[in-house]
């Protein structure tokens, strides 16, 4: 698959509620995932084994009321995805929207980096 192609599978995917199937179909197994600068603990997650744990983190940690995805902007090996999502912090009960900006880097059909840039609360 090309970049597009990874893209649109993603965000295909994503609108329809499911975030798992991306990670076994179109990540590498040496997938590096930044959370904003990656300075924070836990902002930086390498393989599929930091990707799982920090996918199970989310689950444990908020519950997610409606997500919007936007279509793909493609340039090169590289894509970006608009996010918002509706969550409630389950250990607080707060109920927040965010905003952020996903970057995915492909190479060989599979994406081998994604960041996610937001305002942290």
């Amino acid at each position: 698959m090309n970049t597009k192609e990874v893209a649109e599978k993603l965000v295909s995917c994503c609108k329809q509620g499911d975030f798992e199937t991306p990670y076994q179909s179109l990540y590498s197994p040496e997938i590096v995932s930044i959370e904003n600068d990656g300075s924070s603990e836990g902002g930086l997650v390498e393989g599929f084994e930091g990707i799982q744990k920090k996918g199970e983190w989310w689950k444990e940690n908020f519950e997610v009321h409606n997500t919007t995805v936007s279509e793909p902007i493609v340039a090169d090996n590289w894509f970006s995805v608009r996010f918002e999502m509706d969550t409630t912090h389950k250990p607080s009960g707060n109920r927040s929207t965010t905003s952020e900006i996903a970057v995915y880097q492909v190479k060989e059909g599979k994406i081998v980096k994604e960041q996610f840039f937001y305002d942290e609360v």
